[in-house]
């Protein structure tokens, strides 16, 4: 079946994130979009997921949890999550991973906590934009380990992408996908970077603010709308 997606939505908790990307706001625009399926994948964070997927189930919108990770080199990574306990431990795990630096909301934003009803529950004082100890290279076995998947984001871009930063990407880093904001960009990356041409080429919005929700555009052909075939579809060959 086609799916129109959004895989890579932050919400008021990342430091970047509008405080108007509240669960409600997010799930009723991307529903306003007609889109399938969407991810919330705050950077180093999985704390909003439960509030948005709650919120979503109400108006029968499909999310999966997840998470952009932000590498030791500074890469990031959209990590995505069977269900939410596994998205939560991870999140616990990559907390630990950070450096013990206070978020200063007057610079960097408030790093809301939500719950289903937009109520601030509280506030993330980690500071949510520094560099966890995990490298690329291993993020494809870490996220594996608490049966996600994982994919480098942006790589079009020429800040915190695996292009930008490492210079390649190759069958050391075992992507069976890759995220580029900009799709005219595809076939030129490709020539570039001919493992690309293994992948699986998404694009998704890394909305950091409601209008940067993705129109009904791109779409994947998993077996069914659930997560788990959808994680089937990621992980086959393209």
């Amino acid at each position: 079946m086609k799916l129109y997606y959004d895989f890579h939505i932050h919400s008021g908790l990342s430091p970047c994130g509008d405080n108007e990307m509240t669960p409600n706001n997010i799930v009723n625009m991307a529903k306003l979009y007609d889109l399938d399926v969407i991810a919330l994948t705050d950077h180093n964070s999985t704390l909003n997921c439960k509030a948005v997927m709650e919120a979503a189930e109400e108006i029968g919108l499909l999310v999966i949890p997840g998470m952009e990770l932000c590498t030791s080199e500074e890469v990031h990574i959209v990590c995505l999550f069977p269900n939410l306990e596994s998205a939560t431990k991870f999140g616990d795990y990559i907390r630990s991973t950070l450096p013990p630096i206070r978020n200063k909301p007057t610079v960097f934003g408030e790093q809301l906590v939500f719950d289903k009803n937009d109520n601030v529950l509280g506030f993330e004082h980690t500071l949510l934009i520094t560099a966890s100890s995990i490298s690329a290279n291993d993020a494809v076995s870490v996220v594996a380990d608490y049966g996600g998947i994982c994919f480098p984001a942006h790589i079009d871009r020429n800040s915190y992408s695996i292009l930008s930063n490492l210079g390649t990407i190759d069958e050391s880093f075992r992507f069976n996908c890759a995220e580029v904001f900009d799709t005219e960009q595809i076939e030129q990356l490709k020539i570039q970077h001919p493992y690309l041409n293994n992948l699986r080429i998404l694009s998704s919005s890394d909305a950091h603010y409601l209008e940067h929700l993705r129109l009904k555009e791109h779409f994947i052909e998993p077996a069914e709308n659930t997560i788990e075939a959808i994680f089937e579809y990621l992980k086959s060959p393209c």
